[in-house]
């Protein structure tokens, strides 16, 4: 079995924690833990790769050099 992991940004404000997946910016989303923000990033991703969630914006790296 193999493990992948994802990178995510998160911080607490007002006793909510709040985050996004790095990949995905656009998609915000709050929990009242840590873990509860994790296990809701966890299914946002889900959704977000699994076609869910309709015209979903991408992150990318362009090389100009």
């Amino acid at each position: 079995m193999s493990h992948s992991t994802m990178q995510y940004t998160y911080w607490q404000d007002d006793g909510m924690w709040l985050g996004y997946l790095d990949e995905f910016p656009d998609y915000m989303t709050q929990g009242e833990s840590e873990e509860a923000l994790k296990e809701i990033l966890l299914d946002l991703y889900k959704d977000l790769t699994g076609g869910a969630i309709p015209a979903v914006r991408h992150h990318g790296e362009l090389d100009v050099a």
